[in-house]
């Protein structure tokens, strides 16, 4: 046991370590905000996207799909989302869009600047494949059931479905998706230069991403609202892994699969939520917390699920 934890801390201390590298720099003044916007640019543009297409160029993908794996994640995802939006509306008396919001928040994990680095340390390039696929879909997915649930009341329009797929088709994630698939297909691999320079580019994604959390949770900061922000990250940081957890003890699907499926899902609140809560105007104040707190409270719990999957 101690030699786990000891494996555990090895794991978490340097990818937080990093975080608070990125905070204290944007405390002191080192690094200014317009630096720390350019940072985020570059990580969630171009070093994370060059990330994903060189694993999947690279990597050896499964013959079939473990749906398992899928059901179990998106089945706790739901779930979260829909019992947010339940409290948000019943013990917090918010009106729809803002219980959207709650439910958005609860269910959409920091997959780019936290959950790549963090997961790639904890599995290596076994945990890289399931860990991208679930990437692509996740995005996708949980924006859809945002936006179909914050526009269904008023109509969904034509121009917010155009708004949505625009955004979806040039997402730089995604896009680094589909050129990734394409280039398996044609069978064509970096090499020489060209390579040397993915290589350099992939290899900035961990540390970048991870100083850019620090420097955004500097200036975003724990801006109130407390009480629904705490049950956000409730519903973050241990409901949704323990249901992923329990789904993956019955449903099929390899080992390192199921314990991407369960690290994934105990990410902590994504950006995502405070940038939906801004689109609409409501919800600002508890989504910017819940992005604060749940990654300050995330150190311990994912900690925990790495001593419960036995990761170290």
């Amino acid at each position: 046991m101690p030699s786990l934890l000891a494996d555990i801390a090895t794991i978490i201390l340097p990818v937080f370590g990093m975080v608070a590298v990125g905070y204290l720099a944007g405390k002191v003044g080192l690094v200014r905000e317009a630096a720390s916007d350019g940072l985020a640019e570059f990580v969630f543009a171009l070093s994370v996207p060059v990330l994903i297409f060189k694993t999947l160029t690279e990597a050896q993908l499964p013959e079939a799909q473990p749906w398992g794996y899928w059901i179990a994640y998106f089945t706790g995802a739901f779930t979260v989302f829909a019992i947010a939006m339940v409290m948000a509306r019943v013990v917090f008396h918010r009106g729809h869009m803002e219980s959207v919001i709650h439910g958005f928040s609860a269910a959409q994990a920091n997959t780019v600047f936290l959950g790549v680095p963090l997961i790639l340390k904890a599995y290596g390039e076994a945990g890289a494949v399931p860990l991208f696929l679930l990437i692509a879909v996740h995005l996708p997915v949980m924006m859809l059931a945002a936006t179909v649930l914050a526009e269904g009341g008023n109509g969904f329009s034509r121009a917010t479905l155009m708004r949505l797929a625009r955004s979806l088709a040039f997402n730089p994630i995604l896009v680094a998706i589909y050129l990734g698939g394409l280039a398996r297909l044609v069978g064509f691999q970096a090499s020489g230069i060209p390579l040397q320079m993915v290589n350099l580019l992939a290899a900035a994604a961990t540390p970048c991403a991870l100083v850019s959390l620090g420097l955004s949770l500097k200036r975003y900061g724990i801006a109130g609202d407390l009480a629904p922000a705490s049950a956000i990250c409730v519903l973050k940081l241990i409901v949704h892994p323990l249901i992923v957890l329990l789904l993956t003890l019955v449903l099929p699907m390899p080992p390192v699969w199921a314990g991407v499926a369960v690290l994934f899902a105990s990410m902590p609140s994504g950006i995502n939520g405070y940038l939906l809560a801004q689109r609409y105007g409501v919800g600002m104040v508890s989504s910017t917390s819940a992005v604060s707190l749940s990654t300050g409270l995330a150190v311990f719990t994912i900690a925990f699920w790495l001593y419960v999957l036995g990761v170290g």
